[in-house]
């Protein structure tokens, strides 16, 4: 799974302007992660000062969805 951390990397360095989570938004969109995977990623790529802790569930349920890509739009 380093590839998502690669990605990530990647992405950063392209877009140094870019917050650690729009990033990491951008690594998992479309890939289909898992919950487990993003939650461990996320963890260990994304600034703990970048969002609220009490957010950290609903940004992880988000990012989930994202990561299985947009079923509601026609």
């Amino acid at each position: 799974m380093r590839s998502l951390e690669r990605v990530f990397n990647k992405i950063k360095q392209e877009n140094p302007l870019w917050s650690d989570y729009i990033c990491f938004a951008e690594t998992v969109k479309g890939r289909k992660f898992s919950k487990q995977t993003i939650g461990r990623y996320f963890n260990r790529l994304v600034d703990k000062d970048e969002y609220v802790k009490k957010d950290k569930k609903t940004l992880l349920k988000q990012l989930s969805e994202l990561a299985q890509g947009d079923k509601k739009s026609v």
